[in-house]
């Protein structure tokens, strides 16, 4: 039995291909589970709202590949923030949480990655933080009924860019159901590639960190870059990550249109498994 396990980003695939075929993709690559995609296109927030039978269909499909959704990255809340201050806008934040949670319910999913924005599109104030915070705590209440797992993600606004900031919620709502869920590239960003202060700021999770996205960053730069072209310290911020007892990481990255996206992800594995396994082997010597 590995000592770890690791995930993969459902959008480093292309969007052609059905379910079954991207778990197909993640099994045969060497990835373990998948993390579904719930972002703002109206696409995928139609996902909130299947009906029983395509539930049905995908647990058929995870049963016969034997690889599961284990997350769901629902970042549709950047075009309905918890934080916005139009109501028409608030009350579809809550929907989307509410239908996300019985979504990850009925799929047998433990844990949904919310995105650490109080507002996106727009300015963020003492304001919207304030109806954050009331829309938080609405929305962890939704999860404890379900025994869903919500766990920010750390973004690349400054609202919620590290652990810190991430913990400083956590600790307001003081609840089993809400957790941490990092991004080591988003956190490098942040602290300017200074990675000791990255690792001081995972270390204020410990306890409350249930995975992390393991992703490549540069200064500025947030995405679509390949592992081992950015300044992430993989080495650093695992050390940190699974000295705390963090097992569960997902590889986080994009398909960019590109014709070997198949030996992309392969690559990606054979990078960051490379990476886990190393640190695991020097905890345990």
């Amino acid at each position: 039995m590995k000592a770890y396990r690791l995930g993969l980003y459902e959008k480093s695939m292309p969007n052609t291909l059905s379910f079954k075929e991207k778990l197909e993709v993640t099994k045969h690559s060497g990835f373990d589970f998948i993390e579904l995609s719930i972002d703002e296109s109206d696409e995928k927030l139609k996902r909130l709202d299947y009906d029983m039978k395509t539930i049905k269909e995908m647990k058929r499909d995870m049963d016969e590949t034997g690889v599961y959704i284990q997350s769901i990255c629902l970042s549709g809340h950047r075009r309905f923030p918890l934080g916005s201050l139009d109501q028409s806008a608030s009350d579809k934040s809550l929907e989307v949480m509410r239908k996300a949670i019985i979504l990850a319910h009925k799929l047998g999913v433990r844990y949904i990655q919310i995105a650490g924005y109080d507002t996106f599109y727009d300015i963020s104030s003492d304001e919207t933080k304030l109806k954050f915070l009331a829309n938080l705590k609405i929305s962890v209440q939704y999860a404890a009924i379900y025994g869903v797992i919500l766990a920010f993600e750390t973004m690349e606004t400054s609202f919620m860019n590290t652990t810190e900031k991430a913990m400083h919620y956590v600790e307001l709502i003081n609840s089993p159901y809400l957790k941490v869920y990092p991004d080591i590239g988003n956190i490098t960003n942040a602290f300017d590639a200074n990675h000791e202060l990255v690792q001081k700021d995972l270390r204020l999770g410990r306890g409350s960190i249930v995975a992390a996205h393991l992703k490549e960053t540069r200064p500025g730069l947030f995405r679509n870059l390949m592992f081992g072209q950015g300044h992430t310290n993989y080495q650093a911020c695992l050390t940190e990550l699974i000295d705390q007892g963090v097992r569960l990481f997902v590889g986080e990255f994009w398909y960019l249109d590109n014709n070997d996206w198949k030996e992309n992800i392969e690559r990606a594995y054979q990078f960051l498994s490379k990476n886990i396994e190393s640190v695991i082997k020097n905890e345990n010597t």
